[in-house]
C-alpha cells in the first residue's frame, strides 16, 4: 500500500525545507508539493483507509478494505474539512498581514517610533525587547519582527549594531507570541481547534514568556554594550516620507491605536459572542478601510494618485508566506488522514508517560523543523480527551505548555521559526553569526521560561 509512504515523503519535505538555502530551492514550493504529493497518494490508495470515522488504524489491522466509492468518499469529507479549518487560520494570517500594512504605510509605527530620543545601545536594546514581547502579542510575532525591523532600520543605521538588536527582536518576539492566541500561528492553531482558551493561556503563559525573554536581554545588557555608549550613526527618520508630507500626525496616531485596538479586540470578540477569530480581524479591516476612505475623502489636498488606500495595499500582502502555512498545513492533514499521526502518537505514549518531557522535547525539536507542522502534527496525534484531570484536556497541561515550548523553542535556531526565517532575510543575518552569538542566549531563556512553568503549575 503506496499510503505508507506518506511520512517519509512529509520527513523529507521537512528535511528540504530545513535547507532551503543549500538546495535552493523555495520552501513555499516544498510545502505546496508535500500537500500535493500527500493529498495524491491517498486519493489514488483511498481503498487502504477507512471510510468509517476515519479510523484508518483499524481497517488495516482488521485486514479489510471498504468499497473505492465509500473510500473515495472519505478522502474528500477529509480534504473539503481540513481545507475549511486551514483556510480560517489562513484568512486571518492574510487579514492580520493586511491590517499591520495599512497601519504601518500610514505611519502608525513611525509616529510612535518618533517619541523615541534616546541613542543609548542599552537603553534602544530594552526598547525593542519589551516592544518586541508585547507587539508580538497584540501583533502576531512575524508582523511585530517585520514592523520592528522596519522601525530598527530607522534608528540603527549601522549595520553592525542592527544585527545584533536584531537578533534579539527574533528570541523575543518568540517569548511574546507564546501566550498570546493570536502571538503565532501555533497558538493560533491551538486556539481556535478548542485546546486552549485565551484566559488560561494568558494566566499561565505570561510569567514563563516573561523569563524567556528576560533572561536573554539580561545577559544581553552586560555582554553586547558597554555602559553608557551611544549609536555609531544617527537615526534617519525623515520627513519626506510620504505619510509625514500627505497625513496629519493626529490621523496617523489614531490609525495606529484603531488598528492595535482592532487586534486586542478579537479574543474579546470570541469569549464575548463567539465570533471566531477570522471575523473578528475582518472587522478591524473594515474599520480601518471605512475610516482611512473617509480620511483621504476629507483631506482635498491629497491627489488620487498618492492615496495610500487599502486598494493599493492589498497586492503588498505576503501570498508566499500565505501559500507556505497552506502547503504545511494540508499535508499535515493528510497524515492525519491516513492515520498515520494517530499511530505515531500511541508509539510515543508507549515510550513515555511524561507529558510535560513531551513537549519540551517538541519545543526543542522546532528549533529544526517548522513548529506550525509540529504543532498541527501534535494535534492529530492527540485528540482533546474528557476525562477529568488528564493533562490532554482543554487547557491542560500538556497543551499549555506546548503552546510554550513550541513557539520559543525556534529561538534556539534562527531558522527555527517563522520570524527567524524573516528577520534571517531582511537583515541578511548569517546561521553561524545567530548560532554563535545568539543560540545559547535563546536556549537560556527557553530553559528558564520552561522550568518557571513547571514550579508554578506541575502538581
Amino acid at each position: 500500500m503506496i499510503f505508507k509512504l506518506l511520512p517519509l515523503i512529509f520527513l523529507l519535505g521537512i528535511v528540504a525545507i530545513a535547507l532551503e538555502d543549500v538546495i535552493r530551492v523555495n520552501k513555499t514550493a516544498i510545502a505546496l508539493f508535500m500537500c500535493v504529493a500527500l493529498w495524491g497518494i491517498l486519493m489514488i490508495d483511498a481503498q487502504a483507509i477507512s471510510a468509517d470515522n476515519g479510523q484508518a488504524a483499524a481497517i488495516i489491522a482488521a485486514g479489510q478494505e471498504p468499497s473505492k466509492a465509500s473510500a473515495d468518499m472519505f478522502i474528500r469529507n477529509s480534504l473539503q474539512e481540513h481545507l475549511g479549518n486551514v483556510c480560517e487560520t489562513l484568512f486571518f494570517v492574510m487579514c492580520s498581514m493586511l491590517l499591520i500594512n495599512i497601519v504601518d504605510k500610514h505611519g502608525g509605527f513611525e509616529a510612535v517610533t518618533r517619541h523615541v530620543k534616546t541613542n543609548n545601545k542599552r537603553s534602544l536594546l530594552w526598547f525593542f525587547c519589551i516592544s518586541s514581547f508585547f507587539f508580538s502579542a497584540l501583533l502576531d510575532n512575524l508582523a511585530a519582527a517585520i514592523v520592528l525591523i522596519a522601525i530598527l532600520g530607522k534608528l540603527v543605521p549601522d549595520k553592525t549594531d542592527r544585527l545584533k538588536y536584531a537578533c534579539m527582536i527574533i528570541i523575543s518576539c518568540n517569548a511574546g507570541g507564546s501566550w498570546s492566541p493570536i502571538g503565532d500561528v501555533t497558538t493560533l492553531l491551538l486556539w481556535t481547534n478548542g485546546r486552549i482558551s485565551v484566559a488560561h493561556q494568558v494566566l499561565h503563559l505570561f510569567v514563563p514568556a516573561l523569563i524567556n525573554m528576560l533572561l536573554p536581554l539580561i545577559a544581553a545588557h552586560f555582554f553586547l554594550f558597554k555602559n553608557k555608549v551611544t549609536l555609531r550613526e544617527t537615526r534617519s527618520i525623515v520627513e519626506s516620507d510620504d505619510y509625514f508630507r500627505l497625513i496629519p500626525a493626529a490621523h496617523r496616531h489614531f490609525i495606529f491605536w484603531l488598528g492595535v485596538s482592532s487586534l486586542v479586540l478579537i479574543p474579546v470578540y470570541q469569549i464575548a459572542f463567539g465570533i471566531p477569530p477570522f471575523i473578528g480581524i475582518l472587522i478591524g479591516v473594515v474599520i480601518l478601510w471605512l475610516y482611512t476612505d473617509l480620511m483621504y475623502k476629507n483631506l482635498h489636498t491629497i491627489q488620487e494618485r498618492e492615496k495610500l488606500s487599502i486598494v493599493r495595499l492589498l497586492p503588498d500582502v505576503d501570498l508566499t508566506t500565505i501559500l507556505y502555512f497552506l502547503g504545511i498545513l494540508m499535508a499535515v492533514g493528510a497524515l492525519e488522514t491516513s492515520g498515520v499521526l494517530a499511530s505515531f502518537g500511541k508509539d510515543l505514549s508507549a515510550l513515555t508517560s511524561n507529558t510535560s518531557l513531551i513537549s519540551f522535547m517538541i519545543g526543542l525539536t522546532s528549533s529544526l523543523v517548522d513548529n506550525v507542522a509540529l504543532v498541527a502534527a501534535v494535534m492529530g496525534m492527540y485528540d482533546i480527551s474528557s476525562i477529568a484531570g488528564s493533562p490532554f484536556v482543554a487547557d491542560g497541561s500538556f497543551w499549555t505548555f506546548l503552546s510554550y515550548c513550541a513557539v520559543t523553542g525556534g529561538s534556539l535556531l534562527i531558522i527555527g521559526s517563522a520570524t527567524g526565517v524573516t528577520v534571517m532575510g531582511l537583515e541578511k543575518i548569517s546561521f553561524g553569526y545567530y548560532l554563535k552569538r545568539f543560540s545559547l542566549l535563546a536556549l537560556l531563556g527557553y530553559i528558564g521560561g520552561a522550568a518557571t512553568y513547571l514550579l508554578l503549575f506541575l502538581k
